[in-house]
């Protein structure tokens, strides 16, 4: 099995807190960091206000999905943290998905942008 492409490092975290930019709907908070490597990394930070365990996790699922269905599409070679709100504590696949690809959009990281706007 192949490992997920994850961000594991509070340095790399802080990081791309640092260095990258951010944008944010109603759900999520992304910063985007170019790192010009061979692929993409994904860190997802789910605060304990958003939820008890269950729900951190389900939200970090469905991230995780996302992003491993739409990765494929994305320009290559960034560091990605997305940051989840509590607003999304109640939210199903479609909307997770739909807040994500929004915000990949608004950073300018997909390859055919126009469907996501």
């Amino acid at each position: 099995m192949k490992n997920f492409p994850s961000i594991k490092k509070n340095r790399d975290f802080q990081e791309v807190y640092r260095l990258g930019k951010s944008y944010a709907n109603k759900q999520l908070v992304m910063y985007v960091k170019k790192t010009g490597g061979p692929g993409n990394r994904i860190g997802i930070s789910v605060s304990k206000k958003v939820g008890n365990s269950v729900v951190r996790h389900r939200l970090i699922r469905l991230l995780r999905e996302a992003f491993r269905l739409h990765n494929s599409t994305l320009k290559q070679g960034s560091d990605i943290v997305v940051v989840v709100r509590a607003t999304a504590k109640e939210a199903d696949y479609k909307i997770i998905e739909r807040a994500f690809m929004h915000l990949c959009g608004l950073h300018n990281i997909v390859e055919n942008r126009s469907e996501y706007d």
